[in-house]
C-alpha cells in the first residue's frame, strides 16, 4: 500500500536522500559510537560528516565518470565498466573514511579499516531494505513501472 500516488521525478529523488540520509546519519552514529566506544555527540559528528562527504563525492565521481565515460568508444554499461565504477568510488569513500575514523576517534588504521567494513556491511543490508521499503511506500519510479 503506498502512502504517497505520485512522487516521480526530481521530488521523488530528494524525499529518498533525505530520509536515506537520516536514517543512515542515525545508524552510522549509534554504530560508530559503540564501536569507537565513544560517546553519540563525539560519533555523531562523524556520522554526519560521513554523510555529507558520500553525497559529495557521489556527485562529483559520477560527473566526472560519466565524462570519461562519454569519451569512450565502446558505449554502454559493461560489466567490466559497471565494477571499475564500483571500486573508483568506494576506493576513495574507504581511503577517506579509514583517515577519518583513525584520525577522529583516536584509533589505529587497522581499527579503522574495520570500523568501516563493518559500515560498508551493514550498508549493503541497509540500502537493500530502506529501497524496498522506499519503493513499498511511495511506489516505483516510472523507469521500473
Amino acid at each position: 500500500m503506498r502512502l504517497i500516488v505520485d512522487l516521480q521525478g526530481w521530488k521523488r529523488r530528494l524525499v529518498y536522500v533525505l530520509l536515506f540520509e537520516s536514517l543512515a546519519i542515525t545508524c552510522t552514529s549509534t554504530g560508530l559510537s559503540i564501536l569507537a566506544r565513544s560517546d553519540l555527540g563525539h560519533a555523531g559528528i562523524m556520522g554526519l560528516t560521513c554523510s555529507a562527504v558520500a553525497v559529495v563525492w557521489t556527485w562529483i565521481f559520477n560527473s566526472l565518470f560519466e565524462r570519461w565515460e562519454a569519451h569512450q568508444v565502446i558505449r554502454g554499461r559493461s560489466a567490466m565498466r559497471r565494477l571499475a565504477h564500483a571500486l573508483g568510488f568506494e576506493g576513495v569513500l574507504l581511503i577517506v573514511f579509514v583517515s577519518l575514523f583513525a584520525w577522529w576517534f583516536s584509533i589505529s588504521l587497522w581499527d579503522a579499516f574495520l570500523m568501516d567494513a563493518a559500515l560498508f556491511v551493514f550498508f549493503l543490508a541497509f540500502t537493500y531494505l530502506f529501497n524496498w521499503a522506499f519503493d513499498t511506500v511511495f511506489g516505483l519510479p516510472e523507469s521500473a513501472a
